[in-house]
Order: structure tokens, then C-alpha cells, then sequence
């Protein structure tokens, strides 16, 4: 007890490692209201929408929403700094999460897209809880201060799928509805988190400077390797996660079922972060994403292979934490592509891409599953992975300095 109470006080006395604890604190309130929206939003859009093939539309809108955020929450973030970011975004998501709760007590499918992507403008400024950790932390401590940011991913884990439930009744018969005012609620901690927060504004020479152009950078063959796993493991997952509880729904399986595989993907995300960083350190950043695209094909095969609620579990466990060794390891490997002038533009770069690619296979996902299908759901993730895999191995190759951090 005594080295974890002065391990914990020496960690808060450190500038950096206070962020980090901060940062995974506000990562996990985020999470907790994304997690909650993955498990409800489907089934809320097939109870009030006309055309039960557009159910996923409210989380695809979301998701674009986060998307265009992407780049404008970068710049804004290097003129003002992160916290103000960052609480512009948590307000502004409080708001979505009101209007949602308006719109299902009004059954109105048009207003629950309009919720959601104000929300999702909160979620494009969250998404650079990681880059914040990163950003103040030294070089051998950057790919454990990115993990364990999104370690904070575990309370969600546990917390979103369960508010989801107890809050799904609250104003009944107004079903759901309670579950989107819990996440206005929820969202008002961080604004108070985030006051502790001690990260500086960027200088006057980071604002003015901008470094290489854009293109050059994307050149490099890091960077190509970087974004390629970081679209693969966001879409690919989003897409066979969003589908997830309507093909289960469509077997005979309850709302509770969907739930608890929902909690044990999210848990499966976030879980592995609090040593994520230290496996990159000890096996090196791309036998990590080599590790992370195999698992997602786990999960492919383990789906095609039958349709039951431990099938479903173990999936979903397979796609959190490859996802997890996938998109870490990708957000690593960016950092070292850019230098502190030109981190602004090349995260609103590589945020504007992922989440754009995102947004498309949460559009395609309900069309998918209710058109063709839970296998073809899955088939159409298999030449996406097998590509990025491909990617990651080809810089192995190219680059072995890069297999090893240490």
C-alpha cells in the first residue's frame, strides 16, 4: 500500500504524468457517452425510423460530424490551446445529448441525426485526448502516455453499456430516452477535470510556423503506413461493431445480450492500453500492429464461423484488442512523423481521414446487414485488413529500425 500511495503522489506531482491521469479521466467520461450511443443508437433508430435500413444513419451522422470536426478543432486547439478545446467540445456535446433526448420523446428520426451530430462535434475535439498526452510527454514515454490514455476506455467499458440499461426506463414508456440524458449529465465532470489540466498554450513561434507542406509529409512512408492501419482499424471495426447488435437482435437474442457484448468490445479496446505501451517498448511498434490486424481476422473468422452469443462475445473481444494494438500502434507511429509546427495539421490530417472513412462504413453498415446480411458484413472487412497488414509488414521490411523502440 505504501509504493502505490507514493508511486500515485509522485505520479501527480509530475506535470506530465498529471495530464495523463486527467487526460484518460476526461478519455473515459467520453467514452463512456460513445459507448453508451454504440449500444442504443441502432436499436433507438429502428424503433422511430420509417425505413428500418437507415437505423445506423444517427451514429454514420455522428460519426461525419466528428469527421469535419476533425481539422477546425486542430486549428482551434493551436490558436487557444487544448483546454479551451476541449471545453468547447464537452458543451457543445451536452447540447446534442439534450436534443437526442428531446428527439426520441418526440419520435422524431430527422432530429435524433441532428442530435447526433452536434454530439459528434464533441467527439472530434475528444479525439485529441491522445495527441494532448503525447504532445507533453518525453519520446520513450509517448507510446505508454497514448495507451494509457485510452486505458480511461476501461470505465466506459464497464460504465456505458450499464447506464445504457438503467437508464433506458428512467422515462418510460419513453424508451432510450433516459439513456441520452445520462450522458448530459455525465459530460458535466469533465468540464470540471479539465481545469487541473496543465498543458500551455502553444507558443507564438508554434502558432506562426507551419513547417513542411502537408503533401511532402505525407510522402513519407511511415506516415502512409500510419494512416493506412489507423483507417483499417477504426472502420473496419466501427462497421462490424455497429451491426453487431442488430444481427444479434435478428437471431432472437435480447437487448441485454447486445449490451454485454457490446461492454466485453469496449473493455477489449481499452483493457489492453495499460500495457499496450509497454509491449511496443519490449516487441517494437510494428510487430505490435502485425499482432493487431491477425487478432481483426480472428474476429472475421470466429463471426463466418456461426451465430451465437458466445460467438458474438468472442468476436467482439478479438476486434477490441486487435483494434487496440492496431490504432495505438498507428497513432504512435504517427508521432514521428512531424515535428511540434507541424503536429496541428498532420493530426487534423490524420483525424480528418480515419473518422471520414469511419463515417462510411457506419453508413454502409446497417445498409449491409439488413440487405445482405451478418456474413457479408464480415466479408467485406477481410481485404481491408489483409491490406493493412500487408502495409505494416512492408515497413517492417523497409524500415527494421522500426520493429524495436527500445
Amino acid at each position: 500500500m505504501t509504493s502505490v500511495s507514493s508511486s500515485s503522489s509522485a505520479a501527480m506531482g509530475d506535470p506530465t504524468r498529471k495530464n495523463v491521469v486527467i487526460l484518460a479521466l476526461c478519455q473515459a467520461l467520453s467514452m463512456t457517452g460513445s459507448s453508451l450511443v454504440m449500444t442504443v443508437s441502432a436499436i433507438v433508430g429502428t424503433m422511430i425510423a420509417a425505413d428500418k435500413t437507415m437505423a445506423t444513419l444517427p451514429l454514420a451522422f455522428q460519426m461525419t460530424a466528428m469527421m469535419l470536426t476533425t481539422i477546425p478543432a486542430s486549428m482551434a486547439m493551436k490558436r487557444f490551446g487544448r483546454r479551451a478545446g476541449f471545453l468547447f467540445g464537452i458543451l457543445v456535446g451536452i447540447c446534442g445529448a439534450l436534443l437526442a433526448t428531446f428527439a426520441i420523446f418526440e419520435r422524431n428520426f430527422a432530429l435524433l441525426c441532428t442530435a447526433s451530430c452536434v454530439m459528434g462535434i464533441q467527439m472530434g475535439f475528444a479525439q485529441f485526448y491522445r495527441f494532448a498526452a503525447a504532445d507533453t510527454a518525453k519520446p520513450d514515454f509517448k507510446s505508454k502516455a497514448i495507451s494509457l490514455v485510452l486505458a480511461g476506455g476501461v470505465i466506459a467499458a464497464v460504465l456505458g453499456p450499464n447506464l445504457a440499461k438503467w437508464a433506458r426506463d428512467l422515462f418510460d414508456p419513453v424508451m432510450f430516452a433516459g439513456s441520452y440524458a445520462a450522458i448530459a449529465v455525465l459530460w458535466l465532470i469533465p468540464l470540471v477535470l479539465l481545469f487541473f489540466i496543465d498543458i500551455p498554450r502553444p507558443s507564438v513561434e508554434e502558432r506562426k510556423q507551419s513547417g513542411r507542406p502537408l503533401v511532402v509529409i505525407m510522402r513519407q512512408p511511415v506516415f502512409l503506413v500510419a494512416i493506412v492501419s489507423a483507417i483499417v482499424a477504426y472502420a473496419m471495426m466501427n462497421m462490424v461493431m455497429t451491426s453487431t447488435p442488430l444481427a444479434m437482435l435478428a437471431c432472437g437474442l435480447e437487448f441485454e445480450d447486445a449490451a454485454f457484448v457490446i461492454q466485453w468490445h469496449v473493455l477489449g479496446m481499452y483493457a489492453p492500453a495499460f500495457f499496450t505501451g509497454s509491449l511496443i517498448a519490449r516487441f517494437g511498434v510494428l510487430n505490435i500492429m502485425l499482432a493487431g490486424a491477425v487478432l481483426m481476422l480472428g474476429c472475421v473468422a470466429v463471426n463466418l464461423s456461426g451465430q451465437d452469443i458466445t460467438r458474438f462475445w468472442l468476436a467482439l473481444v478479438l476486434l477490441g484488442v486487435g483494434w487496440n494494438f492496431l490504432f495505438v500502434g498507428a497513432t504512435t507511429l504517427l508521432t514521428e512523423t512531424y515535428v511540434p509546427a507541424e503536429k496541428a495539421k498532420v493530426q487534423a490530417a490524420n483525424d480528418f481521414l480515419v473518422f471520414g472513412s469511419v463515417s462510411i462504413s457506419a453508413f454502409s453498415s446497417g445498409m449491409l446487414q439488413n440487405a445482405f446480411g451478418w456474413d457479408v458484413v464480415n466479408t467485406m472487412a477481410m481485404p481491408f485488413l489483409v491490406v493493412a497488414l500487408c502495409m505494416v509488414a512492408w515497413l517492417r521490411f523497409l524500415r527494421p529500425e522500426h520493429t524495436a523502440n527500445s
